[in-house]
């Protein structure tokens, strides 16, 4: 009889030892994975240049204030707290006929009191060749004044999953009459 007791015990503890490994398995927070189970292969430097149209003037404005700070508007020259929400055309030259090759969506907004110094977060969504529907986002500190600027690319999306790298804005023209501008960028992005 004791023999059958813990026979019973020892197959109820294996039971719900298992049943509890399967639990746990089954809830567990991380896991490896291997590159090529997500197509990852070799990594591959690209460098993209195109333009960035910001419009704010005129009926069909791409760039649009949504916050405009009164507070420090009455005694700060850069606009420090202003929110401008974008969806940019992106084109392969300066001009605003130039075929499309994108369209930069996001916000820009003031972020310094001192100098015009924009936070920029933002998505490159791209509408050309086998780029089509991919991705770069870009989150970090442009000062406008500078001649050259460089903001970080995060991530992105489609064929641009697990990228990295960085973009380097310098304004081709701007309309002082206006407020319009025209932005060369060149990226450099690493993805696979």
């Amino acid at each position: 009889m004791a023999k059958l007791i813990s026979k019973k015990t020892a197959i109820i503890f294996a039971v719900l030892f298992i049943s509890f490994l399967v639990t746990v398995e089954s809830h567990q927070f991380s896991r490896k994975l291997s590159q090529r189970s997500l197509g990852l292969r070799k990594e591959k430097l690209s460098h993209f240049r195109f333009y960035f149209h910001d419009i704010v003037s005129g009926p069909n404005a791409t760039a649009i204030r949504i916050v405009e700070a009164t507070r420090t508007n009455r005694t700060a020259t850069t606009g420090f707290g202003d929110i401008t929400m974008i969806d940019n055309p992106l084109t392969i030259g300066p001009e605003r006929t130039s075929r499309l090759v994108g369209r930069a969506q996001g916000m820009y907004t003031s972020a310094s009191l001192n100098e015009m110094g924009l936070l920029m977060v933002m998505n490159y969504v791209f509408v050309e060749g086998k780029y089509n529907g991919s991705t770069l986002s870009i989150m970090g500190r442009n000062p406008v004044m500078s001649p050259v600027r460089e903001m970080p690319i995060v991530g992105g999306s489609g064929l641009f999953r697990f990228s990295r790298g960085y973009a380097q804005a310098s304004t081709h023209s701007f309309n002082m009459s206006n407020g319009d501008a025209v932005v060369e960028f060149n990226v450099y992005v690493l993805h696979y």
